[in-house]
């Protein structure tokens, strides 16, 4: 089989790249269009804007070989944007047109009821599938979802359309195709390599089929999906973890109190409160503590660099290459956190945060963590209202420390104090959670 794999140049592909390996199976880049006759089965996942996706493909001559490989009947799986470029046009760039396989148009979702982006793990709902497995999908699964535009299941509205659902899920009110599957194309809105086993299982049903029976899917029924009372979100949970290097300079995951992360050493005679004069705790090393996480059912991985604020993120290679490797063992989301923000390296190079954050993204993280710079934004934003806000793929982590007041505190924080409760250590300590920057060094006013 002559496995290729699309990459058009944006975010994060290597998740992919190492779900294929994890399940064993060699593939090959496209690099030029003659590449795309080489090629038996194709897979082009994708992260980024519609516009981008095609605007790309089309400035390295890609996008019309992409659209005769489709057209001969060979077998194509595309993933998020790779699904999104099949229709015809998205309303996330107007001017910008698809392959128009699709007959319909990608939307943007409405925020009446809901957040936007949607991002989280949905259920779907199979059309046309008695034993309600299909391809490796199941309903008793759930996917990651992670996008702000989307392709609506209107049945009686477009029919043309409909024909190429394969499956259904909702957000909110609004029920929109979550995968599409009719002849040689399936795809896939949700990212298969981010949903952990249930992900890499569909990945595998499709490899697995030979290439005639994944090029001959039939075209689906036309079934009324309406509205439920409530979408197919469920709760998840999230394993974040706290990397520093310890005294012999090796990253290792550790926890502390008010960022304070050595081992307390006993109480000096004549004192009641115990030094940190030991080594930084070491709960593990951060790969293995990911896969171990990850093995026991977490369903996104957090890793925080607490001490990367101290160095150049771009020479901070062993950050990188613990990245690297964890994106090899975990196939969920995996948020990068530390030092991402702008700066200069040593030689008087300068780096822009967007850099920064790209090399962790080609590393193998699909989003980006900050804290000080979140609360920088936030206070330039304050300061002129027109400044830009944050962007997406960015997970903002507030940093809390407590400010311990008098238990009759009635000072201007007087609404945010929180008491211990009786019978704990707390009982007698009051406080606020006082926002802060660079690692806890820096305090705000709130």
């Amino acid at each position: 089989m002559g496995l290729f794999f699309l990459d058009y140049g944006a975010g994060n592909v290597q998740s992919l790249a190492n779900s294929l390996r994890k399940l064993g199976y060699e593939f090959q880049w496209i690099r030029t269009a003659e590449d795309f006759d080489k090629a038996t089965s194709l897979i082009f996942p994708g992260v980024g804007s519609f516009g981008s996706a095609v605007t790309a493909l089309e400035s390295k001559g890609l996008l019309e070989p992409l659209h005769k490989y489709i057209a001969s009947g060979r077998p194509y799986f595309g993933i998020c944007i790779g699904m999104q470029v099949l229709f015809e046009s998205s309303t996330e760039s107007p001017s910008v047109k698809g392959l128009g396989l699709i007959p319909a148009k990608i939307d943007l979702f409405d925020n009446a009821d809901k957040t936007v982006p949607h991002m989280g793990w949905n259920s779907i709902d199979l059309l046309d599938s008695a034993d309600k497995s299909d391809e490796g999908l199941l309903e008793s699964s759930h996917y990651y979802f992670v996008h702000s535009y989307r392709a609506s299941y209107d049945p009686d509205g477009n029919p043309v359309a409909a024909h190429w659902v394969h499956s259904t899920t909702q957000y909110g009110q609004e029920v929109f195709m979550a995968s599409v599957r009719k002849a040689n194309v399936f795809g896939t809105q949700f990212h298969p390599e981010k949903s952990g086993d249930a992900g890499l299982r569909i990945i595998s049903a499709w490899l697995s089929e030979s290439e005639s029976a994944r090029s001959s899917a039939p075209p689906t029924p036309r079934i009324p999906r309406p509205p439920k009372p409530r979408d197919g979100l469920t709760k998840r949970i999230v394993a974040c973890m706290d990397v520093r290097s310890n005294d012999e300079g090796d990253l290792v995951v550790t926890k502390g109190d008010q960022y304070d992360v050595r081992e307390k050493a006993p109480a000096a005679p004549g004192t009641i409160q115990a030094q940190a004069e030991g080594a930084v705790r070491n709960l593990g090393k951060p790969v293995a503590l990911a896969a171990r996480y990850y093995a026991a059912g977490a369903d996104e991985l957090c890793l925080m660099n607490i001490t990367s604020f101290r160095h150049s993120p771009l020479r901070d290679q062993p950050m990188l290459a613990v990245v690297r490797a964890a994106a090899e063992e975990v196939f969920v989301p995996l948020t990068i956190g530390g030092g991402i923000k702008d700066t200069v390296d040593p030689d008087g190079t300068k780096r822009s945060a967007l850099e920064v954050a790209g090399l962790y993204f080609r590393a193998g993280a699909d989003k980006v963590s900050i804290a000080s710079e979140a609360v920088y934004a936030v206070e330039r934003m304050r300061a002129r209202p027109s400044q830009d806000g944050i962007g997406e793929a960015v997970v903002v982590s507030i940093d809390p420390k407590r400010v311990y007041v008098d238990l009759s505190y009635d000072g201007p924080y007087r609404d945010e104090v929180i008491r211990g409760s009786p019978g704990t250590e707390d009982e007698a300590k009051a406080w606020w959670y006082q926002c802060t920057a660079s690692g806890g060094r820096e305090g705000r006013s709130y």
